[in-house]
């Protein structure tokens, strides 16, 4: 993996941006959402992608649901650290690095929608090129 230059409020900032997509008709409490799962620990990073992605589509019902699970999950979370701190290190320690990873995710598709799009202008220009 090459190296990163970007910090983790600028992942932040992008995941939060991507999460303002949610429909019109879903009241959400972007930064809190952002930040439920930005520290789930129990999810992985295609798992919190998959999550992002489906933003524009979820319905209030499913984001308010999500929220609790997620409030949920984060209490249980400190409860275990008080019985069992080091392998909660671990888990946020895996949970920071899998936050960059899904930047690396987001940043490979926008390259390959690039590459995708400047491919269609090539077989455009050389079907125009050829009457087609």
């Amino acid at each position: 993996m090459e190296e990163n230059n970007i910090s983790e409020q600028e992942i932040d900032a992008i995941v939060l941006d991507l999460i303002k997509l949610h429909s019109d008709d879903v009241t959400v409490d972007e930064s809190n959402f952002s930040d439920l799962l930005k520290f789930s620990l129990s999810l992985n990073t295609m798992e919190k992608k998959r999550v992002i992605d489906a933003i524009p589509w979820l319905s209030q019902f499913q984001i308010d649901e999500l929220t609790k699970v997620f409030t949920e999950e984060r209490e249980k979370f400190k409860d275990l650290a008080k019985e069992h701190p080091e392998d909660i290190k671990k888990l946020v320690a895996k949970q920071q690095a899998e936050w960059v990873e899904l930047w690396d995710l987001y940043k490979s598709e926008k390259e390959n929608k690039s590459i995708e799009v400047e491919n269609q202008e090539k077989i455009d220009d050389i079907k125009a090129w050829l009457g087609l």
